[in-house]
């Protein structure tokens, strides 16, 4: 009996001592937090760091994840974005104001369990507006409403006042009545519940947050992720799409394999490969944006004319490009959002546009004679005077005769003169068949035209 005592007696000190060591050992840790910077405009490389960032927090297991906020808003799908992968996160997300959380940059604040200021720090301030700065119309408005008042709601902040940040005819009494889009600052916060302390910096942060013993990582971009992000900024990949439709087209004017076609293929691979390695682009956007490539080239150099295949390339073409810039799961954009496929195409089909008035333009001033790019293209001339002589002497006396297109020039092709055909070059423009032409001249058994 004795022994069966002492045996219970050591048994139960065993499982005291270690759960006092335990408790111990809980109470000496410290509390893991996981700083992710917002100091810039809100867009994909911003969208892209934080959600790495998140998933480097989960990897480490990271107790809190805080993000240092300095922004005056920017893309509102991507704060959407941003707003949902807060409110889905299993560990609490504090947010440090360090000066601005303004538009977008207050939805994204609103959206964490706890909101920490600077002292002269604002927030608020979000409605929408275009990138003229000018107040979009109220459909827009009216989605960013409900979308605040939902983030505040899941948070227990008073939606009426989150609605007043987008509204100016929002009146919260006491709060907001003048008419005004509404903004606080840090004292503002605290009194209406929109900040939980004023702080100078993120140790005070966490000594009001009761977390004196902490363990601070910050997500560090490598340099890899600075330059994909940098490419797929919109305003870079649009940038991106005029080299590639300009690179075409002004290899199309010149002879062989030059410069023109290496920079598109640059482009088109700095355009797709950060997009891919991303998960934007899959494999059947980048096809579906090559066979309108060959679509195009085929209308181009084998079918007279232009008609389905030249449109059903341009088409994929733009669908290729536009995909591939968003989060789409094959034809699935509920995800997404209809918006920004919209916004995605505008911005696809407004490079395209100036990509080819602009190759246009500078092709007819850089590839005449004297021109930035003259050496890409034969200029000499062999003059009759200075001792040689072509193989139809003959064709001079075309000159100033008018013709017929024969077969498309894109720019060469055949012209119907006196009842004979003949090569010809278009000197000015492509020129359909049927269409009238005048012979301006005739060099090494070419004829040069242009339209009457």
């Amino acid at each position: 009996m004795k022994k069966r005592f002492l045996l219970f007696f050591l048994f139960f000190n065993a499982i005291m001592l270690q759960s006092i060591a335990q408790t111990v050992e809980e109470k000496s840790g410290k509390t893991e937090v996981f700083k992710v910077n917002i100091k810039e405009m809100i867009a994909p490389p911003v969208w892209r760091m934080v959600k790495k960032g998140f998933d480097k927090a989960t990897e480490l297991n990271s107790d809190i994840v805080l993000i240092h906020m300095n922004t005056y808003g920017g893309m509102v799908e991507y704060a959407d974005s941003i707003r949902t992968l807060i409110l889905q996160y299993p560990k609490p997300v504090y947010v440090f104001i360090d000066n601005n959380a303004a538009s977008a940059g207050a939805l994204i604040s609103i959206a964490c369990d706890s909101i920490y200021m600077r002292k002269g720090a604002n927030i608020g301030a979000a409605s929408v507006v275009n990138q003229s700065g000018e107040v979009m119309p109220d459909k827009y408005q009216s989605y960013m409403r409900s979308t605040m008042r939902s983030t505040a709601e899941s948070n227990g902040r008073d939606p009426k006042i989150a609605e007043a940040m987008v509204d100016p005819s929002i009146i919260v009494p006491g709060v907001v009545d003048s008419g005004k889009v509404l903004t606080f600052t840090a004292v503002e916060a605290m009194q209406w519940g929109f900040c939980e302390g004023i702080a100078e910096n993120i140790d005070e942060v966490m000594k009001l947050a009761g977390f004196p013993e902490y363990s601070l990582t910050e997500y560090q971009p490598t340099f890899i992720d600075k330059v994909i992000g940098w490419l797929i900024n919109p305003m870079i990949s649009g940038i991106l799409i005029l080299i590639i439709v300009g690179g075409i087209y002004f290899e199309l004017q010149t002879p062989g394999v030059g410069f023109p076609i290496l920079a598109a293929i640059t482009a088109a691979i700095l355009y797709f490969a950060p997009l891919y390695l991303e998960g934007l682009a899959d494999n059947w956007e980048i096809l579906i944006f090559g066979i309108g490539l060959l679509l195009i080239a085929l209308e181009v150099f084998v079918i007279p004319g232009f008609g389905v295949a030249g449109i059903s390339g341009i088409i994929l073409v733009i669908f290729g490009l536009t995909f591939s810039m968003l989060e789409n799961d094959g034809l699935d954009f509920s995800f997404v959002g209809y918006g920004a496929v919209l916004r995605s195409m505008a911005l696809v089909v407004i490079a395209l546009f100036l990509a080819i008035v602009g190759s246009i333009a500078l092709g007819a001033r850089w590839l005449n004679k004297g021109g930035l790019l003259s050496k890409a293209v034969l200029s000499a001339e062999q003059k009759r005077e200075e001792g040689f002589v072509g193989g139809g002497q003959g064709l001079h006396e075309l000159i100033g005769q008018q013709g017929i297109v024969e077969t498309v020039l894109r720019p060469s092709g055949k012209v119907l003169i006196n009842g004979e055909v003949y090569d010809a070059t278009s000197e000015r423009s492509f020129l359909e068949k049927g269409e009238k032409v005048i012979v301006h001249k005739a060099e090494a058994s070419q004829l040069f035209v242009r339209k009457v």
